[in-house]
């Protein structure tokens, strides 16, 4: 996963210049239509029963962490189209993008279908 500008920013405020960060209390991963990038952007699902969802990680080692529970989203009452993307965000609506990336393999939810990330599958490295 890649960091957004606005991590980025926060992090060398915080670290390298005393500049309080506001940690998230919690992280949501967020789905995505057209991928987001460094600025943030992209497209969200919306509408047909999407939420984000909220995502608990592992105690880091070596620099990476993984989701510790599966993470599943609703089933689809509406056709969300092609889910090319993945996004952390700092809140259930609204907030700030963290992290984002691109799935393996984009996937086309219609409805009735339901989208799951296994446990351990989505997995967070510090370069």
């Amino acid at each position: 996963m890649s960091k957004t500008d606005y991590l980025e920013a926060n992090l060398i405020n915080h670290v390298l210049r005393g500049i309080a960060f506001p940690v998230p209390l919690a992280s949501y991963v967020a789905l995505f239509t057209t991928a987001p990038s460094e600025g943030g952007g992209g497209v969200e699902v919306s509408g047909g029963s999407y939420s984000r969802q909220q995502a608990i990680w592992t105690a880091p080692a070596g620099g990476s962490t993984s989701n510790t529970m599966d993470i599943l989203f609703p089933v689809a009452t509406a056709v969300w189209g092609t889910v090319t993307s993945f996004a952390l965000m700092d809140a259930i609506v609204g907030g700030n993008m963290l992290y984002y990336a691109n799935l393996n393999a984009p996937r086309f939810i219609q409805i009735n279908d339901q989208l799951k990330f296994p446990v351990g599958q989505l997995i967070l490295t510090e370069d």
